[in-house]
């Protein structure tokens, strides 16, 4: 079984160093003060960028406290989505592969996968339901 793996892994190490590109690095006429420079201006757009969506939220809410909840409830539900497809495929291996041969890892992959389901469930309605009760009933 230790062999098969280790053979396994020197194979898919052996495919990707034939697939890769080399590329060589030379120095051109762009400067590295440019680079900073420029990588600092973006990082400062990104973060004016997300003030402006945070205050445009607690616009929308009317208070800070709701509009930093919504805020939050909104990143975690585009966050959830591409984790819960890593946590999904990670628990599909689980039951489907190795679960073949070991039971309890099948069960356990079949739990994991409920899990992951749930919790992106959950995590995409959230914010939904929050902007309901808060929005709907506080008026």
């Amino acid at each position: 079984m230790k062999k098969k793996i280790a053979t396994i892994i020197i194979l898919v190490i052996l495919v990707l160093g034939i697939c890769s590109i080399s590329i060589f690095a030379s120095n051109t006429s762009v400067n590295t003060v440019d680079i900073k420079n420029d990588s600092t201006v973006n990082l400062v757009q990104i973060k004016d960028r997300e003030l402006e969506t945070l205050q445009d939220y607690q616009d929308s809410y009317g208070d800070a406290t709701y509009g930093l909840v919504a805020y939050i409830l909104n990143i975690i539900r585009l966050y959830s989505i591409p984790f819960g497809f890593v946590g999904i495929a990670i628990s599909g291996i689980y039951r489907y592969i190795i679960g073949i041969r070991k039971l309890d890892v099948r069960d356990k992959g079949f739990g994991a996968m409920i899990g992951i389901i749930t919790v992106m469930v959950i995590c995409q309605v959230l914010p939904l339901v929050f902007a309901i009760v808060v929005k709907g009933w506080r008026g």
